[in-house]
């Protein structure tokens, strides 16, 4: 398989489903439906399914950890040091930024990308790195937003708790690896029907990306939205491609799973926390579309520095 070939189903998606709500073949209702319905039952089904499936193992170096999160810290740094330089962005915009500029959409695009350029040898980093990244990357935006109120640790902590509590992606996760520990593996209907459920994932997710993507508007706020695009698709996957082969130690496909995470485009959960705090929200919004547009082209070439081309 190609780069080009791995590419353009992916980005191919997405762009139907851009088309299909902006020609109205598809009302806004139908791409928000089918965003829940990946949300909630498609993509925690094909995690559930990936992590109890017989002979699925594999250790995780701290290394590993060390060179995707060193890099989302530096990305982090550095949008939140831009956007505090920038005329009219206060405090919690900061957070914002740097939140945008380091936040991955993995579930949208990151679990089919990296599945189809791993396959299976990238499955296990992959869903560990996912389980990690949601509570860890969410738990420090919140954490520094609400900061900002003066709230008590305890409430701060007790909302962080609620959030995760709440979300399908992170419980199917706890489910997931609870069942492997325990050896448990579904057979029979239950398989079948978790297994059809995650087969829709990829397709689902990527035409639902597309539609939302319609929504956004980008004039306003492009010159901001453009800087935290740069971070996210290049500085990001940079800084974690350097500490992955050059700084820790680790198997290369972990390696390139952390680089192809890191290189995804600006996750559609720095909109959601965006528009939770009323901060913010149009150039986060315009940085998930731009960085979206953008990652057709330098996805294909991390696939190249990776060898997966």
């Amino acid at each position: 398989m190609t780069a080009l070939t791995l590419i353009i189903p992916i980005f191919g998606l997405v762009l139907v489903g851009w088309l299909a709500s902006l020609t109205k073949i598809i009302s806004e209702r139908v791409g928000d439906g089918l965003s829940e319905y990946v949300f909630s039952l498609a993509v925690p089904a094909l995690i559930v399914s990936t992590l109890t499936r017989p002979g699925l193992s594999g250790e995780i170096a701290w290394g590993y950890w060390a060179s995707y999160f060193g890099g989302a810290a530096i990305a982090w740094a550095a949008g939140s040091l831009i956007g505090r330089r920038t005329a009219g962005v206060d405090r919690r915009g900061a957070v914002l930024h740097g939140f945008a500029a380091s936040q991955s959409n993995t579930v949208f695009v990151g679990v089919p990308m990296i599945l189809q350029a791993y396959g299976e040898s990238g499955a296990f980093p992959l869903f560990m790195l996912l389980a990690v990244h949601l509570p860890l990357m969410m738990g420090a935006a919140t954490f520094l937003i609400e900061s900002e109120g003066g709230r008590p640790l305890g409430q701060r902590l007790k909302t962080l708790g609620l959030v995760l509590a709440r979300n399908p992606i992170f419980l199917a996760l706890v489910v997931g690896m609870a069942m492997k520990a325990a050896g448990l593996s579904p057979s029979g209907i239950p398989k079948a029907l978790i297994d059809a459920l995650g087969g829709t994932a990829s397709t689902c997710a990527l035409i639902a990306l597309g539609a939302g993507l319609t929504r956004y508007k980008v004039l306003h706020d492009l010159p901001g939205a453009s800087i935290v695009a740069a971070l996210k698709l290049g500085l990001h996957p940079l800084a974690v491609y350097l500490l992955a082969f050059h700084v820790f130690t680790m198997p290369p496909a972990y390696a390139g799973v952390a680089v192809l995470f890191a290189a995804m485009p600006v996750g559609i959960n720095a909109y959601l926390l965006a528009t939770r705090y009323k901060s913010e929200q149009g150039l986060v919004a315009a940085a998930v579309l731009v960085s979206t547009l953008a990652a057709t082209a330098t996805t294909l070439g991390w696939l190249l520095v990776l060898g997966r081309g």
